[in-house]
């Protein structure tokens, strides 16, 4: 490939899945220079969003379990660097292929699967409010975690309500870590009540949104409120007009846009999308799924993400299964995923190379200075690469749709080579 344009090279790697781009580091110091490069990994990470390719389904129940999105054929237990048989691990928010994972209110780690790394986060206290101090009273916790864009920071959002055991009155404490400077800090507190105890943030067009009321046990309307991760403000997000505002509301994310479920209880669940973000106008319903003619019995339903041709929608069924709903025929279809536990919560992963930043740790590697010296000292023993094991010579062929054909060893160096109908791509 010595003879294409660089750009062009680039393009092609950023086709490719994180695990194919990991190998392909090996292929020379350029060549590993370019994949761990700050632009290609903001190109590569682009390049996936825009295309809605390298998604994954991670399931939880007392372990975490991953589902590559496109064929849905395998469950497989993650090996993750808070897995403990003694806590359940929780997903606190997942962002650029980052998943921000507790197992409990001290243990918070940042941790891109694809790469196999991670950094902890550093301990913070909660802070009592000193009127609650002596009384009744409970509190919850719920988290929240995205990017600003226009800093490059990542942020982690801590969220604790305090409340009186007779539902009057209510107290916040919000605090936000933000990774580059790896330190919690105070900010003005949540105005809101939030009405659900278990529910993160859902990260929408860099804001995170919970559905709130304007204090416990209120009898108005239920509210959508939103965090500004870049300006660190809070703000309501305008609804649609209901039909029908019989209904219990949460707040979700499909194909990128901001989510509404409507559900109608032993009736329907009304689905809608704002397909413009902050425009009241955009929103639309996209489908509803009623029972008994579409699912004959279910509590809950929601959306989790299109398939590839954007025909379906793949729904949750009360965290217990997972149905393709075609949007043109109306029917649906049970998905059957191997090793799938019998009850799960579920978030989306995107396999990218953005690594979690300050004090990194390879998951089960080890240091690679040592690593390193380790191989400066075989490949002195052995005099040359000719005397590598044969299992370990490996050539590679790239072509355009990503896939990799090994080519057999040639005089002891990696030869990289790209099919003719690829030149021919890039230079019609």
């Amino acid at each position: 490939m010595s003879d294409l344009p660089a750009e062009v090279v680039t393009d092609i790697l950023t086709r490719l899945p994180v695990k194919t781009l990991l190998r392909f580091r090996c292929v020379s110091k350029p060549w590993c220079a370019l994949i761990d490069s700050r632009d290609f990994v903001k190109f590569h990470l682009k390049r996936s969003i825009e295309t809605k390719s390298n998604l994954s389904l991670i399931l939880r129940y007392c372990y975490l379990y991953s589902v590559d999105l496109e064929s849905l054929d395998n469950a497989v237990e993650v090996d993750h660097p808070l897995k403990c048989d003694n806590y359940e691990t929780q997903v606190l928010g997942s962002c650029n292929g980052l998943l921000c994972l507790s197992n409990s209110e001290v243990d918070i780690v940042v941790w891109n699967p694809s790469i196999r790394k991670h950094r902890k986060l550093p301990l913070m206290q909660i802070e009592f409010p000193p009127g609650l101090r002596g009384s009744c009273f409970s509190h919850f916790v719920v988290y929240g975690f995205g990017h600003d864009v226009v800093n490059d920071e990542y942020k982690l959002v801590r969220m604790v309500q305090f409340y009186g055991v007779d539902l009057d009155s209510f107290e916040s404490e919000v605090k936000v870590c933000n990774l580059k400077s790896n330190s919690w800090r105070r900010i003005p507190d949540f105005p809101y009540y939030l009405l659900y105890k278990q529910w993160n943030g859902m990260l929408v067009s860099g804001a995170l949104h919970w559905v709130v009321t304007r204090k416990p046990e209120s009898d108005t309307a239920n509210l959508i409120a939103a965090f500004d991760i870049r300006t660190e403000d809070y703000r309501l997000v305008p609804q649609p007009e209901y039909s029908d505002e019989n209904f219990h509301m949460n707040v979700g994310v499909l194909g990128g846009c901001l989510s509404i479920f409507c559900n109608y209880y032993s009736v329907r669940v009304d689905i809608w999308v704002m397909k413009e973000y902050g425009v009241k106008e955009s929103w639309t319903n996209l489908f509803s799924v009623s029972q008994p003619t579409v699912i004959r019995s279910f509590e809950y339903v929601g959306p989790i993400a299109y398939s590839k041709s954007s025909e379906e929608v793949l729904l949750e069924q009360d965290g217990e299964r997972l149905l393709w709903y075609n949007l043109k025929n109306k029917t649906v279809k049970i998905v059957r995923i191997r090793g799938m536990p019998n009850s799960f919560s579920i978030d989306i992963c995107l396999g990218s190379l953005v690594p979690p930043g300050g004090d990194v740790i390879s998951d089960g590697k080890k240091h690679p200075a040592k690593e390193k010296t380790k191989m400066k000292k075989k490949k002195s023993q052995s005099g040359s690469l000719s005397n590598w094991k044969k299992a370990e010579r490996t050539d590679i062929a790239l072509t355009l749709d990503g896939h990799v054909e090994n080519q057999g060893w040639m005089e002891g160096k990696y030869n990289l080579r790209c099919t003719t109908f690829v030149k021919r791509y890039y230079r019609s």
